[in-house]
């Protein structure tokens, strides 16, 4: 499982998805009747010199760092009053997020796995809030409906990531946002900028945010680990690490070499577009 973990971008596509909803009806499983953790990414820390660290309350605390890379990754525009669409909303904590903290209109968070929807919609409240079953390659949603589609951590597991591309230009409005963060490994970074330039897209701002990433995994360490002893059955232990990217892991060190990059994007839907 170690080897599949640090291994899982090259996989061949057809198994990533089946593969990635299996771990996440796991861990759904093992945690439901006692939720301590609402993310699944490996978070944002802001770099020396830098001051984006922002109020959260006491229940949202402790995540900051994973509830930080949601933050910067739609820190690029406005959401207030807008109607968003997030593929591949995973435990469904940056939703929750964004939904309470900066307020749209409506928040749409789709998922494949039926239990992870499940989880969500029974351990989430927020008025403006749903989540939907979905396959990103399909979205089921109308042409022109929403202002923003966000994508974190999530593309890489995609079997036509650029069917994905297509699909999220097909349901924003001309004129809409697309915020897509994930990891890839360093040689296909520049592959990826073409594919989302070749769906359309006018590429308004991109930063690799490696560094930061890393620095996110070193503060956030001791959590994660106090975590996993507590909470993790011994023979799993080592397991739960790579995948938390614990330092000393494959994950962490794959980063921290920079074989692993992490980047974003705020990309538009050009207004010329419209119907």
């Amino acid at each position: 499982m170690r080897i599949i973990i640090l291994n899982f971008v090259h996989i061949p596509r057809i198994f990533r998805k089946p593969l990635w909803r299996m771990w996440h009806n796991w861990l759904i499983a093992w945690e439901r009747k006692n939720v301590v953790m609402r993310f699944m990414n490996y978070g944002y820390a802001p770099l020396e010199g830098k001051t984006e660290m922002f109020p959260l309350s006491t229940d949202d605390e402790p995540e900051r760092f994973c509830t930080q890379l949601y933050h910067y990754a739609v820190s690029h525009i406005e959401l207030k009053d807008k109607d968003i669409l997030e593929v591949g909303s995973g435990r469904g904590g940056g939703a929750s997020y964004i939904s309470r903290y900066l307020l749209p209109r409506s928040y749409v968070a789709l998922d494949l796995s039926v239990k992870g929807i499940e989880f969500c919609n029974d351990f989430y409240s927020s008025p403006n809030l749903r989540f939907v079953r979905g396959e990103a390659e399909n979205l089921p949603f109308d042409d022109q409906h929403f202002d923003v589609v966000v994508n974190v951590e999530s593309s890489r597991v995609y079997a036509d990531i650029e069917r994905f591309f297509r699909e999220v230009f097909r349901v924003l409005k001309p004129g809409g946002a697309f915020l897509l963060t994930d990891m890839r490994p360093r040689h296909q970074v520049e592959h990826l900028h073409r594919q989302v330039q070749e769906a359309g897209f006018l590429v308004q701002k991109y930063e690799n945010i490696t560094n930061n990433v890393v620095k996110a995994l070193d503060l956030d360490d001791k959590r994660k680990k106090h975590l996993i002893r507590k909470r993790v059955p011994g023979p799993l232990i080592k397991m739960f690490g790579e995948f938390a990217g614990l330092r000393g892991s494959g994950r962490y060190a794959s980063f921290a070499s920079g074989a692993m990059q992490y980047v974003s994007y705020f990309l538009l839907k050009p207004l010329e577009n419209a119907k």
